[in-house]
């Protein structure tokens, strides 16, 4: 079947462009699509922020709690921290993974991804106007097909403005904290197409997998890209990087179409500050 449009040929590294693999992805996209993006927010109802984030086939709970305190090295500092934890519930997989408590450690991959989570939602914030306060995210895989960690971040970002919007109409900031948006994208070469949001059949096949965290400024926090087999050239890194801002164009409207009736009901004019 012909490819869909939108496509991106790209070279690998010192070859010709060729004809990519003439294929059509399996929920229908134009290689430039990404996956259907929703938030159904207070998902929980405990904590402070509760989102449950879904792309595609992708679905990850993102709870923000807000503790009082924060880690040692920021003590008598006035400043805030924000600080997360990721796992897969055990069959959000086609097959069963073990919990981490019966392993007795926190996976690489995990302990990798959380600590991707922190980095980018800290980009986002303010810290002197959170004050001496932890917020703890907590996100959790309950069905992974591919992008749990774009997913996760980008659905964290809106779990935290919630969590935020408690605090600030209980008075409890001196000012809103929120000096951008962040959100993440996955983007990969296959078959010489470039493709915009991979879900795990696309993933898994790819010969080059980038993630890109962004802010809605322009600026990046991250970018995560290897290539399996062949390297990639600086050309095809390009095309990749473009196609993910486009991707992550979209989230960004995602959510702030979804945070809009909170903001008016707190009496912000803007999700950013400044």
């Amino acid at each position: 079947m012909p490819a869909t449009g939108g496509a991106a040929i790209v070279a690998p590294l010192g070859g010709d462009v060729a004809q990519g693999f003439s294929f059509v992805r399996s929920d229908g996209r134009a290689d430039h699509q990404a996956r259907p993006l929703t938030f159904t927010l207070d998902f929980v109802k405990y904590p402070e922020g509760s989102v449950l984030a879904r792309a595609g086939d992708t679905l990850v709970v993102c709870n923000v709690s807000v503790e009082g305190r924060v880690p040692p090295f920021l003590r008598d500092t006035g400043e805030g921290w924000v600080s997360s934890e990721y796992a897969m519930l055990p069959r959000a997989t086609e097959e069963r993974s073990p919990r981490d408590v019966t392993r007795g450690s926190i996976s690489g991959r995990s302990a990798e991804i959380q600590r991707l989570i922190g980095r980018s939602l800290r980009a986002a914030l303010d810290l002197g106007l959170l004050g001496e306060r932890t917020l703890l995210v907590d996100c959790d895989v309950l069905q992974a097909d591919g992008g749990t960690r774009t997913t996760a971040i980008t659905g964290a970002f809106v779990a935290m403005v919630l969590a935020l919007l408690r605090l600030y109409q209980a008075g409890s900031l001196p000012g809103w904290p929120v000096r951008d948006q962040v959100a993440a994208v996955s983007v990969g070469l296959l078959g010489g197409r470039a493709l915009l949001d991979l879900d795990y059949r696309e993933d898994s096949r790819a010969d080059v997998d980038l993630n890109l965290v962004g802010t809605a400024r322009g600026g990046i926090v991250e970018i995560q890209g290897t290539a399996e087999r062949t390297p990639f050239s600086r050309q095809a890194l390009d095309t990749l990087l473009d196609l993910a801002e486009g991707g992550l164009a979209t989230a960004f409207a995602a959510q702030r179409t979804v945070l809009d009736a909170r903001l008016a009901q707190a009496g912000l004019a803007s999700l950013v500050s400044g």
